[in-house]
């Protein structure tokens, strides 16, 4: 069985966790907590020398790490990647936007807001990382009037891929009103077989999140 090296409230490794369930694939997932430090021990750097989750352990040995490209390992050979050239390609443009113009403004937002202390310096970036979010946002909701997904005309992991963070933008303060396109495709995410929804932030990240301008 392969297993998942993730931390649960990471956007990023719950792609994972949703694309295998969706997949009816069985895994077992191993908790890493990446905010206290988890990452950075001899046994966790063995699987991943960049210190990051989520990583993937295949049942022979091999690692596997970032999110996106472990997405595409897995949904190789199923639905929810075409095996057209262009509808790949497509797909993976998506993924690209999902981790330069979209990933490094959304999911920083929410983690400031929900991972570090209310006097913390890195909260002077978040009225620039709400604006660069908007900016990606409006990118997808442009999409979105003419097409219903992401992923060449189908539901598959580019919408996993963008969903993950995008569903939780609100925890970093990024409203989604404006974008109604977005917020349609965002239920039709929900309504897949199989879905799982991110997990609530624990006590003390929900404290912060509603504390945070």
């Amino acid at each position: 069985m392969i297993a998942i090296h993730g931390f649960s409230p990471s956007g990023n490794c719950h792609k994972l966790k949703l694309l295998l369930e969706q997949l009816g694939q069985p895994y077992r997932w191993v908790e890493v907590d990446s905010s206290r430090g988890q990452t950075r021990t001899p046994q966790f750097l063995a699987l991943n020398p960049n210190g990051k989750v989520p990583v993937i352990e295949l049942e022979d040995g091999r690692t596997l790490s970032e999110s996106n490209a472990i997405l595409y390992y897995l949904a190789d050979g199923t639905p929810f990647l075409s095996d057209d050239r262009w509808e790949r390609a497509q797909t993976l443009s998506w993924m690209n936007f999902e981790q330069y113009s979209h990933e490094p403004y959304v999911a920083v937002a929410r983690f400031i807001a929900g991972w570090t202390p209310l006097d913390s310096p890195r909260r002077a970036e978040l009225p620039r990382l709400r604006e660069r979010s908007h900016a990606a946002l409006q990118v997808m909701e442009i999409h979105l009037r003419e097409h219903d997904w992401f992923s060449a005309g189908r539901y598959g992991i580019a919408d996993i891929a963008l969903f993950a963070y995008t569903d939780v933008a609100g925890h970093g303060g990024v409203d989604l009103t404006p974008y109604p396109a977005l917020r349609s495709w965002l239920a039709r995410v929900r309504a897949t077989p199989g879905f799982v929804a991110l997990p609530e932030p624990d006590a003390v990240a929900a404290e912060l999140i509603a504390q945070t301008p």
